[in-house]
C-alpha cells in the first residue's frame, strides 16, 4: 500500500483481538473485524485455504466450523502457524494444524457436532498472504444432525448475530452460485442487520459449476441486489479436485484462466478472483480500521481512566477496614434494590428472550391470566333463572307479587359478586410469587457471599409475604364494600328506576 503506518493498523488490531482473547473478555470494545458467513457447503472453508494457499481447515459432511475462528494472516518470508492456546509452539506442517483446530474443537463442544461461541485464534505467517484478520463462523443450517440440539438452527444464527450485528463488524457474504440470489442465507442474514448494505461485501462461489448457458454477469456488476461494497467472484477446487490433492497455485491458476476465457466474466477478470479478493479485504479492512480508530481511541481513553480510578482507590486499601466493609455492603444492597426495580419497571441491561420474567409476567397475570380466571366462572343460566324464581317466590311468601322485589334481586347479585373472590385470591397469589422469583434472580449476584444473599432473601420475602395478607385483605373489602350497596342509579345499571324514568318521560 506504500504507507507503513497504515499497513500496521490490522497488526495492531491483531494484538488487541488476542490480549483480549487472553483474558476471556472484550472490554466492551467492538474491535474492527471480517465475519465471514455463509450456508453449509456454500465455499467458505475453500476461500480462506485459497488466501493462505494451504489446505488447513477440517473438512466433512454437516456442520465442520463449529467454533469461531479468528484467523489473522500475516505476512511473512517463513511460513508457519500459531495457536493462541498453544504459546509457543510453532505448527509447520498444516495437516497439523487442522488436527489442533478439530481436537481445540471437541474439547470444548464435545464430539457430538454442538457449538460454542468461544473462538480459537489462529495466526498463519506466509509469505503467499497480505495482512488480513477474519472471523470463520459456523455455516448455516436447517436440520439438526445425529445428537445435535433440535434448536441448533436459532443457534448458530443468534451466534451469527453477536458478531454481525456490531457497526464495527464488515461481513463477508458467501453466496454459491448455483443458487438463487434472493434465497441467499447469507445475503439474508446480512440484511437484517445491515438494511443499506453498506458493511457488507459479497462472494459468489461455485461460478464454474452454473448451467451451461447462465452466468451471474448481473450479479457480479452488482445490479441485481445491490451492495455499496459491490460482490466478487470465485472459483474453488471442486470436492474432486481437494480429495486428489490438486495443488492450490494450480487451483488459482485454473481459476484466473476460467475468468479470462468465460465470454460473461472476461470483461471483468481483473475484478475477479481469490488474490484480488484477498486485496480488496485487505484494503477494505484497513480503511475500515481508520475510520474507527479515532472512536476505538476515545472509549478505550476513557476506559483507562476509569480503572486508573479505580486502581487509585485501592492503593490505599485495607483488608480490615469496616468503613470499607460497610461501603461494599451498602454498594451491594443498593444494586439488588436497582436490579429488582429494573426488572419490576421493564427496563433491564440485559433482556430476556426466552420467557417473561418480572414486571412483564406480573403484567401479563393482570391482562391475560385475571381475565381469563374469570371467564372461567361457571354460569349456568338454566340455574340461575331457577335461583331467580325461587328467590322471588321466597320474599312473596303466601303472596304473589307483582314486581320484582329489591330482596330477591340483592340475594342473586351477591350471589354472583362472591364468586370473584377466588380469581382476584389466584390473581394475588401468582403476583406474589413471580415477585419472590423476582427477589431470587436478583440475589444471583450475591452467590460470593452466601450469608448476604440468604438474609436479603429472607428479610424481602417475608416483606413481600406481609403484604400479601394485607393485599388480601384490602380486595376482599373492596369485594364487601360492593356487596354493601348496590348503586342502581348508576349510568350502567339497567334497572326498574331507570325503565320507570323513561316511560315518564
Amino acid at each position: 500500500m506504500g504507507n507503513r503506518g497504515m499497513e500496521d493498523l490490522i497488526p495492531l488490531i491483531n494484538k488487541l483481538q488476542d490480549a483480549f482473547s487472553s483474558i476471556g473478555q472484550s472490554c466492551n470494545l467492538d474491535l474492527p473485524q471480517i465475519a465471514v458467513v455463509g450456508g453449509q457447503s456454500a465455499g467458505k472453508s475453500s476461500v480462506l485455504e485459497n488466501f493462505v494457499g494451504r489446505d488447513f481447515l477440517p473438512r466433512g459432511s454437516g456442520i465442520v466450523t463449529r467454533r469461531p475462528l479468528i484467523l489473522q494472516l500475516c505476512f511473512n518470508k517463513a511460513e508457519y502457524a500459531e495457536f493462541l492456546h498453544c504459546k509457543g509452539r510453532k505448527f509447520v506442517d498444516f495437516e497439523e494444524v487442522r488436527a489442533e483446530i478439530e481436537a481445540e474443537t471437541d474439547r470444548i463442544t464435545g464430539s457430538n457436532k454442538g457449538i460454542s461461541p468461544i473462538p480459537i485464534n489462529l495466526r498463519v505467517y506466509s509469505p503467499n498472504v497480505l495482512n488480513l484478520t477474519l472471523i470463520d463462523l459456523p455455516g448455516m443450517t436447517k436440520v439438526a444432525v445425529g445428537d445435535q440440539p433440535l434448536d441448533i438452527e436459532h443457534q448458530i444464527r443468534d451466534m451469527l448475530l453477536q458478531f454481525i450485528t456490531k457497526e464495527s463488524c464488515l461481513i463477508l457474504a458467501v453466496t454459491p452460485a448455483n443458487q438463487d440470489l434472493a434465497n441467499s442465507d447469507a445475503l439474508k442474514i446480512a440484511k437484517e442487520v445491515d438494511p443499506q448494505g453498506l458493511r457488507t461485501i459479497g462472494v459468489i462461489t461455485k461460478l464454474d459449476l452454473m448451467d451451461e448457458g447462465t452466468d451471474a454477469k448481473d450479479i457480479l456488476e452488482n445490479k441485481l441486489l445491490p451492495l455499496r461494497r459491490g460482490y466478487i467472484g470465485v472459483v474453488n477446487r471442486s470436492q474432486k479436485d481437494i480429495d486428489g490433492r490438486k495443488d492450490i497455485r494450480a487451483a488459482l491458476a485454473a481459476e484466473r484462466k476460467f475468468f479470462l476465457s468465460h465470454p460473461g466474466y472476461r470483461h471483468m477478470a481483473e475484478r475477479m478472483g481469490t488474490p484480488h479478493l484477498q486485496k480488496q479485504l485487505n484494503q477494505q479492512l484497513t480503511n475500515h480500521i481508520r475510520d474507527t480508530l479515532p472512536g476505538l481511541r476515545s472509549k478505550l481513553q476513557s476506559q483507562v481512566l476509569s480503572l486508573e480510578k479505580e486502581v487509585e482507590e485501592y492503593k490505599n486499601f485495607r483488608p480490615d477496614d469496616p468503613t470499607r466493609k460497610t461501603k461494599a455492603l451498602l454498594q451491594m444492597v443498593q444494586q439488588f434494590g436497582v436490579d429488582f426495580e429494573k426488572r419490576i419497571e421493564g427496563s433491564g441491561d440485559q433482556v430476556d428472550t426466552a420467557e417473561l420474567s418480572g414486571g412483564a409476567k406480573i403484567n401479563r397475570i393482570f391482562h391475560e391470566r385475571f381475565p381469563f380466571e374469570l371467564v372461567k366462572i361457571v354460569f349456568d343460566e338454566k340455574e340461575l333463572r331457577r335461583e331467580i324464581s325461587h328467590a322471588i317466590k321466597n320474599v312473596h311468601g303466601v303472596r304473589t307479587g307483582l314486581f320484582t322485589p329489591d330482596l330477591a334481586f340483592e340475594a342473586i347479585v351477591k350471589k354472583q359478586i362472591i364468586k370473584l373472590k377466588e380469581p382476584c385470591i389466584k390473581c394475588i397469589d401468582l403476583v406474589i410469587q413471580e415477585l419472590i422469583n423476582t427477589v431470587r434472580q436478583c440475589t444471583n449476584k450475591l452467590g460470593s457471599y452466601p450469608r448476604l444473599r440468604e438474609e436479603t432473601e429472607r428479610i424481602v420475602t417475608t416483606y413481600v409475604r406481609e403484604r400479601e395478607g394485607k393485599t388480601k385483605d384490602q380486595v376482599m373489602l373492596l369485594i364487601d364494600i360492593e356487596l354493601s350497596y348496590i348503586n342502581t342509579n348508576h349510568e350502567d345499571f339497567i334497572g326498574f328506576a331507570n325503565s320507570q324514568l323513561k316511560v315518564w318521560l
